[in-house]
């Protein structure tokens, strides 16, 4: 999401990222074991989720995990796994027992020939590119940050852009989980096919997943082209942008006419990432930094928005660079925020972005974060918000501290009408009457819920929202 300024993640020399990621993963290490002490709140990323819970565990293995699910439900207390905690939704709250994966974080085994990886369920997946990358071994796809955990990334339909490449759960093998029972299963499209199809993107309801076994392909380069264009220019080309790149999104910044529109393909190199200081400027500097000091301005001076968009837009400027897949996908997140994001059948993506800023212009709203438009094929996951089509993602943002609520409301009603499916970890208004309409699989993932877990010992508020009783 920094990247609506510019967008890449940070690097400089090999060395120098070297050193960067031992101290990552060495201050990851040392706050999990910090964690090890178990308090009784837990809040998530952006603050909007908090949990008051009779009990936090944090397993180191299966086995643990199946014991604190058996002890949970002979006390008949609700289990709720959470990795990172990006959700914006209450998909993790829960007043009975919270699993804490981030000591089942390890790589179990990396098959180069196959492309198999398996790896523990609260590995985050910023380590898990780094260890691919050392196997010589990419994700196909990927969204736009890497922080969360690799079950929470797949447990709620986490995806990025791409012509013909989907989500991250659609890369998954198999999965290993706990069940109600405490039971531990392993399914795949060959073995327990049904729980695999629901457990895959299952927000959590059908068991705790425990580890994940993802298909890779070889360590691949993309070269980005990144540029400022007009937003009208964009909506007329958009379906040529769209059939042209292997990785086509762009951000619309509201009351201006710009956009920041990225391609990123495939090449055979070489290698070629942007200076040390240019990255420095321009993604920590103007895209996290000085943008953070435009939203805080526009918190205090609602009617400068207008103006502080202007102004931001002028700040962009074209560039393209090359690099490992990953490190062109994500980008750091350094100021917090809620937000919405809706997927629609793609051939309606332009009339309805229209529709939404003639809305913005009648409602006299201000809004100072960008709106991301991105892309997914159609796909066979039950609960994937491409299921059975060509998706466009249109997501709405507001910073912390700015109510949301009439803008979200706005928009949602706007993406309701061209029938679109929110995003499962994403702020949204709809039920389960929506959900048994939207997706064609819904009965039979209530279906596979109702054998896995019948005396609903991994539900929630939100999954009785979603899923029913």
């Amino acid at each position: 999401m920094s990247r609506w300024l510019r967008a890449r993640a940070p690097r400089g020399t090999a060395r120098a990222r070297h050193r960067a990621d031992l101290k990552r993963w060495a201050n990851w290490a040392v706050s999990t074991e910090a964690s090890a002490a178990p308090t009784r709140t837990w809040t998530n990323w952006a603050g909007n989720q908090k949990s008051r819970v009779r009990r936090i565990a944090t397993p180191g293995s299966t086995a643990e995990v199946a014991q604190v699910v058996r002890e949970a439900a002979g006390q008949g207390l609700a289990v709720k796994p959470v990795g990172t905690g990006h959700s914006f939704t209450p998909v993790a709250v829960t007043d009975g027992v919270l699993v804490r994966l981030e000591h089942l974080a390890r790589l179990r085994s990396a098959d180069k020939a196959s492309g198999l990886v398996t790896v523990e369920a609260g590995m985050p997946l910023w380590r898990f590119n780094e260890l691919l990358a050392e196997q010589g071994l990419a994700l196909t796809n990927m969204g736009d940050i890497q922080e969360q955990t690799v079950s929470g990334a797949i447990g709620t339909g986490t995806h990025g852009t791409g012509k013909a490449s989907a989500s991250i759960a659609a890369q998954v093998a198999a999965l290993e989980l706990v069940l109600a029972d405490g039971s531990t299963v392993s399914c795949s499209a060959t073995e327990r096919p049904e729980l695999f199809e629901a457990a895959r993107i299952g927000l959590g309801a059908i068991g705790v997943i425990t580890s994940v076994t993802f298909r890779t392909e070889p360590a691949f380069l993309l070269a980005a082209q990144e540029e400022p264009m007009r937003l009208d220019a964009v909506l007329d080309s958009f379906d040529q942008l769209w059939q042209d790149n292997e990785h086509f999104e762009f951000w619309w910044f509201p009351h201006t006419d710009t956009t920041m529109l990225k391609r990123n393909n495939r090449t055979a190199g070489p290698a070629a990432p942007l200076s040390r200081g240019r990255t420095w400027f321009e993604d920590e500097f103007l895209s996290n930094t000085f943008y953070s000091g435009l939203l805080k301005a526009g918190r205090s001076a609602p009617r400068a928005v207008p103006a502080i968009n202007k102004l931001a837009a002028r700040a962009l400027s074209a560039r393209s660079y090359t690099d490992r897949s990953d490190k062109v996908f994500t980008s750091p997140r350094r100021f917090k925020f809620l937000e919405m994001e809706y997927a629609l059948p793609r051939a309606a993506t332009v009339p309805a972005l229209r529709e939404v800023r003639r809305m913005l212009q009648d409602a006299g709203l201000r809004i100072s974060i960008p709106i991301e438009v991105r892309t997914a094929p159609a796909d066979k996951l039950w609960l994937s918000t491409a299921y059975g089509r060509d998706t466009a993602y249109l997501a709405f943002h507001m910073p912390n501290g700015v109510s949301p609520t009439e803008y979200f409301e706005n928009a949602e009603s706007i993406m309701v009408a061209y029938d679109g499916r929110p995003h499962w970890g994403k702020l949204h208004t709809r039920d389960r009457d929506y959900f048994a309409t939207a997706y064609p699989r819904f009965d039979d993932f209530l279906a596979v819920r109702d054998k896995a877990d019948p005396q609903r010992v991994f539900a929630n508020a939100y999954t009785r929202r979603v899923f029913g009783s």
